[in-house]
């Protein structure tokens, strides 16, 4: 497989880019899309098979289970980070080793449904929150400690939703090439 291959494998949906201007509309859509995603999801893998679920989603990727688990433990600290920044100014987050997360025992083996559960409770919960935020809260942000980037809560409203669709589009390809959907 050609290296152009696995970069379309890899980000099949491109890379997350932020808007120039991030509009009340385009706010509303994305935290649509966070309702929805633990919904998709769910009924994107509700019919796979063990052994379905422990097939990578490219050469060298994560398994269908590991995706599923990644997915849950990486909104589970987006949701962290939005409580931090609203509480805390500029907090400098704490960042996680995903790879090591998606080698852990419980990931590489556990049940999806324990964490398709749980994005779904971490969903419910962070779009409770968006609903509820002033223009100014959206504005708020927390620094990266990889580059000591900063970003605002709403341009990490926009990165979560690409996150989510880029790892839906992982397990959705991969049941389309394997003609599983």
């Amino acid at each position: 497989m050609d290296i152009d291959n696995i970069e379309a494998l890899r980000y099949p949906i491109g890379h997350f880019e932020i808007p120039e201007e991030i509009t009340n509309s385009q706010l509303q859509e994305w935290i649509v899309q966070l309702e929805e995603l633990p919904g998709r999801l769910t009924a994107l893998v509700k019919d796979l098979k063990e052994d379905q679920l422990d097939t990578p989603y490219r050469p060298g990727g994560w398994t269908v289970r590991q995706t599923i688990h990644h997915i849950s433990d990486s909104h589970h600290n987006s949701y962290t980070r939005f409580k931090w920044a609203l509480t805390e100014d500029t907090p400098m987050i704490k960042a996680y080793d995903e790879k090591g997360w998606a080698g852990l025992f419980d990931t590489r083996t556990a049940p999806i449904a324990l964490s398709l559960a749980h994005l779904s409770a971490v969903h419910a919960k962070l779009v409770y929150l968006l609903r509820g935020l002033s223009k100014e809260e959206l504005q708020r942000s927390f620094l990266h400690p990889e580059g000591n980037t900063e970003s605002t809560l709403e341009e990490n409203i926009g990165r979560y939703v690409w996150h989510g669709n880029h790892h839906y589009t992982h397990i959705q390809n991969l049941l389309d090439r394997e003609g599983w959907g």
